[in-house]
């Protein structure tokens, strides 16, 4: 028996705001953030698990602060009995009955929890030598529906479904890896479209992104309606008409002025808009969806549970799902949300425009087509040319697709000197930077 013998937190952020990397309409300045987590075991093998929220800059402190709070709700349980039934330990995390009334099931605490949850299935992905949507991918149809906590969810998908959803998908796992180890899995980038750029930039960006094999681009934006038209007219001049191109407003226009707005940019053939509004307004998206089509709505990296999923796709608020890998309560919630996408037929396109979302986000999708939805069709990751380097194993994305990762665990492992580098606000670089101001 092994337990685990500590929990360490860190408070990593990058001065991104220094170049506009990563702005947008509503978050003009930010600085890519991660309350990060390691729990260790007393365990010969040295495994560890590691975990994160992505934030961008002020408030990273209050997350690692509700990780803390987390803290001796692990240490000291034995290893082996979380990792084996990590469905109850995913409710054992959530229901809470103390930690609920900060929720329940939504915000600081629950992302918080799914850090500690994506630790500890990247601790069971190394333990079993395999990369995350590996392990995924060999477990039941059974095993996947333990994991999921069907409260609130039941009135759209029951237990049943999701075994029927699964158990059809189960025949053609062994051609859709190797399809997946052949070609890949496509991507999308948004690496040219930071509203912060200028268009000389985004242009030339734009430019390489397909001499890089991608067939989509995003561009922000929502803060000035001219700027929008030229940005987008700009991008469409440098990439031509064969290349897909969706805009993203990040929650800023009214229902009504999302539509008007659209309505400008609709002529240059748009993939999608991405949160056109608050992203708890279900009935404000779908009204927006209505009064956009045929340009479909995309949504999800700020939604903040299954149950708002639920009623986005009952109400059919979205036709492109962008779950996120650190925004829910970790890999089982995520897996609720692909098995509701599937239930729905709607396409997911994760979100991944943040410090290490990449390398986490593509083990869900690699695990969704070879043994959920059975389907790449349509289907895209984003991708961000920002911080790999960061991490142990970063993502290998080249010819527009990722690549499957073949290394042990979920990616969301940093490098040792990117931990102390980077902590904030004592790092040697953010003391450099500190210094440069004054």
């Amino acid at each position: 028996m092994s337990v685990i013998s500590a929990v360490d937190i860190f408070d990593v952020r990058f001065p991104t705001s220094l170049e506009l990397d990563g702005s947008d309409a509503m978050n003009p300045d930010p600085d890519y953030s991660a309350a990060y987590l390691v729990i260790r075991t007393n365990a010969r093998d040295g495994h560890e698990g590691h975990g994160f929220v992505f934030t961008i800059g002020r408030g990273n402190e209050v997350e690692a602060a509700a990780i803390g709070a987390l803290r001796d709700h692990i240490l000291g349980r034995n290893v082996e009995e979380l990792l084996t039934d990590m469905g109850g330990t995913w409710k054992y995390l959530v229901h809470d009955s103390q930690l609920r009334w900060l929720g329940p099931e939504k915000g600081v605490i629950h992302m918080a929890i799914g850090a500690v949850v994506n630790a500890l299935w990247d601790l069971k992905a190394k333990r079993a030598g395999l990369p995350l949507w590996e392990l995924l991918s060999r477990m039941t149809p059974e095993e996947l529906v333990s994991l999921i906590d069907f409260r609130y969810i039941s009135d759209a998908l029951t237990p049943d479904e999701a075994l029927g959803i699964l158990r059809a998908a189960e025949p053609g796992r062994g051609d859709r890896r190797a399809r997946l180890l052949m070609e890949g899995y496509r991507g999308y980038t948004t690496t040219p479209g930071w509203l912060g750029y200028s268009d000389d930039k985004l242009s030339r960006l734009a430019k390489e992104a397909v001499a890089d094999g991608f067939t989509q681009i995003k561009l922000k934006v929502g803060a000035n309606l001219q700027d929008d038209i030229r940005r987008v007219r700009t991008a469409r001049e440098a990439v031509g008409p064969e290349i897909g191109i969706a805009v993203d407003a990040n929650q800023r226009w009214e229902a009504q002025e999302a539509i008007d707005w659209m309505a400008h940019l609709a002529p240059f053939d748009i993939a999608w808009i991405e949160e056109p509004t608050s992203p708890d307004d279900v009935l404000g998206h779908a009204a927006i969806a209505r009064g956009v089509a045929p340009i479909p709505v995309a949504t999800g990296e700020h939604v903040q549970n299954r149950v708002v999923f639920k009623q986005m796709l009952q109400a059919g608020s979205l036709e492109v799902l962008q779950l996120d890998a650190a925004r829910v309560a970790g890999v089982n919630e995520n897996i609720a949300i692909l098995l509701l996408a599937a239930k729905f037929g709607v396409r997911v396109c994760p979100h991944a425009g943040g410090v290490g979302l990449c390398e986490a986000v593509q083990h869900l999708s690699m695990f969704d087509f070879i043994a959920v939805s059975g389907t790449k069709e349509g289907r895209m990751i984003e991708f961000v040319d920002h911080l790999h380097e960061h991490f142990v194993t970063p993502v290998d994305v080249h010819s527009g697709c990722y690549w499957p990762p073949s290394s042990p665990g979920a990616g969301n492992e940093m490098l040792p000197q990117t931990l102390s580098d980077y902590s904030f606000p004592e790092g040697p670089v953010w003391a450099a930077v500190s210094a440069s101001k004054s």
